[in-house]
């Protein structure tokens, strides 16, 4: 650690009741808890030089938060702290004054982690591991916390679109993958929050009739030091370093206000801006990881240690560390970060990633855990969406169904579900028909609705739509893990090739089977939500984990071939009918709406049917009295579903007062759309196909 000392500068005592660096005009209120510090310095730096300009020690602690008031330091200052207190590994003590610290509640962080030895509290190279004393100084290699102006923004009248939940249709993205290709963003803009919130791409996102836009996280992130190794880097940004900073490397010529500014654009166009977020674990990993922050600030309270063994972390994550959300002081952080986004930054909803860690208390998972309880409560939270990810590797993790009123969740049963479906798996109808009314049988209890299971085929984990059906296995060689990462249970089928081919049969198949997927999608009740590209087929030719490839095998290619451009009309259409028609944005499990499963031969599903195994051709009649005499509103009509390779004669239902159904949508190309068939009469579907009928 370098020799320089506090100077002699005036601080007054402050207040310990708001955290993080808050300027009121005239100076500069520094507040940080840590339970277990004995002294906390305050270190500002000269942003030219990147120099250590001055350190201040902290005069007060109160109720466990160290606090000053620094007049005359304002905007722009950087900063960060050094913490004092027992470097006692085994107690779970891990302090470091030598370590140059981030400020958990930085609003803005500058700079990156340049990776060095320095960044760990032990010394690398020693046999004692962790339980070494590195002095060596990490400041040099630490991006600093800025503080910054919370009036220099005018929102204009901004308003949230508040967008039902009924209505709602995800549209899952990256900020710099979504436009970096993109050939009407200007080059020093793709990539960028300001490209983001282009008008060419507000309008596209407008246009498909997607409703909230789902953004991976933009919360600041480091790239791990063994993907630079590699020559990679952190792509999809699950390694949170800040949880209020945005992350720097998205930001164009207007910095943290380009973000303002594309929130903005969203909202002035309808459109909701939903943030997927990482409060489960951070990027400082396990024992063995970089002291970058909380590590330093208060480890035993910051994270959950091994009950006795208070040297090593759970890992219900898998990254190394488990962020301890049972602690008051870190629950308050989370929600106070999130409480920020809403308020101050606009936000219109959250996705959690591994969220049923937050609802994880020593005793397991608990649906009136803290987290959940202090989020409920908050009259900020309770207006925006809430979106959960309802599974993490640690005990009882696996919760879909099982968050609180008030929550939807991510629902992988319908993702495997549906993919097995359209392969023909025997013994699928009866999950697949839960799953495509909503999955009441995970969801319909306490007053939940329909719009609690956000079903979806694919996301940024994963194969695209368009390898969903192009791809046997994973083709994950470019991450340099010999293909050994990523998921091995695809439940995708190539239909004869592996991979991309010229072969016509093999092409039509595939394009008809993403019709079927999308189709089947945005007609189910729940909440859809569509993986940004899979709407004219973007390929990570074959890579089903790209967390690390910022690289064209991420990035979406937008230059589209003539199947692209129809998928993506296609698409366009089924979103304008899910919008139009209540029958497919099922509001309430209470409502007037009857529901009938049907059989080839025509006659409704009995027991027998669904025993059958091989029997998956299905229809399903879907009519509310109440909608008659509406204008432009369907009061009945019906799917039928042929995930067969042949052609499967199908008896549709009869009709009250009427003599034929309308076909609406036919994704086969074969019956062809506006074609009239007669009720009670069979119709034979195409190998491969479905046909919406109303």
């Amino acid at each position: 650690m370098n020799d320089l000392r506090s100077v002699s500068r005036e601080i007054l005592a402050g207040d310990y009741s708001t955290l993080g660096a808050n300027w009121d005009g005239e100076g500069t209120n520094f507040a940080l808890f840590s339970a277990h510090a004995s002294r906390v310095e305050l270190c500002l730096f000269d942003e030219a030089s990147g120099a250590e300009i001055e350190r201040i020690t902290l005069p007060e602690y109160t109720n466990e938060v160290w606090h000053g008031y620094v007049p005359g330091v304002g905007p722009g200052t950087l900063y960060g702290y050094r913490v004092h207190g027992p470097y006692e590994p085994l107690q779970g003590h891990r302090f470091n004054p030598n370590k140059l610290l981030v400020d958990p509640y930085a609003k803005e962080l500058v700079g990156e982690v340049k990776w060095s030895p320095a960044h760990f509290g032990y010394q690398t190279d020693s046999e004692e591991k962790d339980l070494s004393f590195n002095e060596e100084d990490s400041a040099p290699f630490m991006p600093k916390a800025r503080v910054v102006d919370p009036r220099a923004y005018d929102w204009r009248g901004d308003k949230k679109p508040n967008i039902d939940w009924t209505k709602t249709i995800f549209y899952e993205t990256h900020t710099k993958g979504f436009t970096k290709l993109h050939p009407a963003i200007p080059e020093e803009l793709r990539g960028t929050f300001e490209g983001l919130g282009r008008k060419e791409i507000v309008d596209y996102i407008k246009a498909l009739g997607v409703t909230s836009v789902e953004l991976l996280p933009i919360h600041a992130f480091p790239d791990d030091s063994f993907l630079i190794d590699r020559g990679l880097h952190n792509y999809w940004g699950y390694n949170t370093l800040g949880f209020f900073a945005p992350a720097s490397r998205y930001y164009g010529p207007n910095g943290i206000n380009g973000l303002r500014d594309t929130v903005r654009a969203f909202h002035d166009a309808g459109l909701e801006v939903i943030m997927d977020v990482v409060y489960n674990h951070t990027a400082e990993g396990n024992e063995m990881g970089p002291t970058l922050s909380w590590k330093g600030i208060d480890n035993f309270s910051y994270y959950r240690t091994m009950p006795g063994e208070a040297r090593y972390y759970i890992n219900d994550t898998g990254t190394g560390n488990t962020v301890n959300t049972s602690h008051p002081r870190v629950l308050q952080m989370v929600t106070d970060s999130l409480r920020y986004w809403a308020e101050d930054m606009h936000i219109d909803g959250f996705r959690f990633d591994l969220g049923t860690i937050l609802g994880r208390e020593p005793e397991g998972f608990d649906q009136r855990g803290g987290f959940f309880d202090a989020v409920g409560q908050d009259p900020a939270l309770a207006k925006v969406k809430l979106i959960g990810e309802p599974w993490d590797i640690g005990p009882g993790g696996y919760q879909v169904g099982g968050f609180p009123p008030g929550w939807a969740e991510w629902n992988d049963k319908y993702r495997d579900t549906v993919r097995d479906y359209w392969k023909n798996t025997d013994h699928t109808s009866t999950d697949f028909a839960a799953r495509f009314t909503g999955s009441g049988d995970v969801y319909d209890h306490r007053g939940r609705r329909p719009w609690a299971g956000v079903n979806f085929l694919t996301a940024h984990d994963g194969f695209t739509l368009h390898d969903l059906v192009s791809y046997n296995e994973k083709h994950n060689e470019a991450n340099g893990e010999d293909n050994n990462d990523g998921h091995n249970d695809n439940r995708s089928f190539n239909y004869g090739v592996e991979g991309e081919t010229d072969d016509e049969g093999i092409v039509a198949t595939r394009e008809r089977q993403k019709r079927n997927f999308l189709a089947t999608l945005l007609l189910s009740h729940g909440t859809p939500m569509i993986l940004a590209g899979d709407e004219f087929s973007r390929t990570q030719g074959g890579n089903n984990n790209g967390y690390a490839q910022d690289s064209e095998i991420s990035w979406v290619n937008w230059d589209l071939n003539d199947n692209a451009k129809a998928l993506h009309d296609f698409v366009q259409k089924l979103v304008a009918i899910r919008h139009a028609q209540p029958l497919v944005h099922r509001a309430n499990w209470r409502d007037m709406m009857s529901v009938t499963w049907h059989n080839p031969g025509g006659g409704e599903q009995q027991a027998a049917h669904w025993l059958d195994g091989g029997a998956t051709t299905l229809g399903i009649r879907l009519s509310r009295d109440d909608l008659k005499n509406q204008d432009g509103i369907w009061w009945e009509l019906v799917v039928l579903f042929n995930p067969h390779d042949g052609d499967v004669d199908f008896v549709t239902p009869g009709r009250d007062g009427a003599d034929s159904w309308t076909v609406e949508i036919d994704t086969s190309y074969v019956i062809g759309e506006g074609a009239s068939i007669e009720a009670g009469k069979p119709v034979t579907l195409p190998g491969r196909s479905l046909l919406l009928l109303r």
